[in-house]
């Protein structure tokens, strides 16, 4: 049985600082309590505000001079200069894909990245949607650096996040995994799965498939019932509070039938981490079918103009192939 220990943050060090205390550098050590965060997005600034609103000292990366105000907003202190993360006891990284992620660990424009910046004995907790190749690249660059990496990606929108309800999987050494738990814990439910960072990744690219293909199927029976006439809200109604009452059918279902796909986890995302998990099943030599149907409809709904909508824009390119607009005539 899983715990969950939200809460206020106290000293981070204070779990697992004996196992690290031997690989730390003699010049300098991690500052204890504060923590990096990379990758300040729609999910990222939620993510890192809670953190701050549960009093950790956060210190927020941004690129652009203008976002300075926005993060200072949010209880995080901005800076420009990733290197202010490297004294960091860990440094999360909230980032949209593989090229992201490696920028930030290996570096780039003449600039370092975590693995050469962080002091030894410190982590990068991954919690980004990334291929399991380049998890482990990442594991082993830092490994090779004295440092800790926790793959710690998560099941959840925005608003999930806000209210503190994100689903975290989380994956390595497990003195690194104990210490981050102090923050994971405070952003949802943490999953550990073991010490194999790239399992965590592998988990959330097939969690995404199974969301997006009951995305799909949902924007085709909404299709269906409007074509013939009929209000599907009632449908979801009867659905979700029997047969299918989880959370992606309750909370997308709605969504759907309110033709609501506002930016959230926009297609071009979605594609990408469906072209990942094709990816993992062919390295294990399974067929999925259904996620090719669903690689095939996300990049037809962003060939049509639907690149900024929500993956429940499924919904969208469903209507549109059934020859209506989406609403009942």
């Amino acid at each position: 049985m899983l715990d969950r220990r939200p809460g206020p943050l106290g000293t981070i060090s204070g779990v697992g600082s004996e196992e690290h205390s031997s690989n730390a550098s003699a010049g300098r050590s991690p500052t204890t309590g504060k923590v990096g965060f990379v990758g300040l997005g729609h999910m990222g600034s939620v993510m890192a505000a809670n953190l701050a609103a549960a009093g950790c000292r956060v210190i927020g990366y941004v690129r652009r001079q203008e976002q300075m105000g926005r993060v200072q907003g949010l209880g995080v202190t901005p800076t420009m200069d990733i290197a202010e993360l490297f004294d960091c006891e860990i440094v999360i990284s909230m980032l949209p894909d593989d090229a992201a992620v490696r920028g930030v660990v290996f570096g780039a424009h003449d600039t370092d990245g975590l693995a050469a910046g962080l002091s030894p004995g410190a982590i990068h907790l991954s919690m980004s949607t990334i291929s399991t190749a380049a998890a482990a690249e990442c594991a082993s660059e830092h490994a090779r650096c004295g440092q800790g990496y926790v793959a710690a990606p998560v099941f959840g929108n925005p608003d999930a996040a806000r209210a503190r309800q994100l689903f975290v999987i989380a994956a390595g050494a497990a003195v690194d995994v104990e210490r981050c738990r102090l923050l994971t814990d405070n952003l949802g439910q943490t999953f550990v799965v073991g010490e194999d960072p790239a399992l965590a990744n592998m988990i959330k690219l097939l969690g995404n498939i199974m969301t997006a293909t009951t995305l799909e199927v949902l924007g085709e029976t909404v299709a269906v019932l409007r074509k013939r006439g009929f209000d599907p809200k009632r449908f979801i109604d009867i659905l979700t509070s029997t047969m299918f009452a989880g959370r992606v059918h309750r909370i997308y279902g709605n969504k759907i039938v309110e033709e609501s796909y506002a930016p959230g986890f926009v297609m071009p995302l979605a594609l990408k981490d469906v072209r990942l998990a094709l990816a993992e099943a062919e390295k294990a030599g399974v067929s999925m079918p259904s996620a090719t149907l669903v690689r095939d409809r996300l990049s037809a709904g962003i060939a049509r103009g639907h690149a900024g909508l929500d993956w429940t824009a499924l919904a969208l390119v469903a209507a549109e192939e059934s020859e209506t607009d989406g609403r009942a005539t």
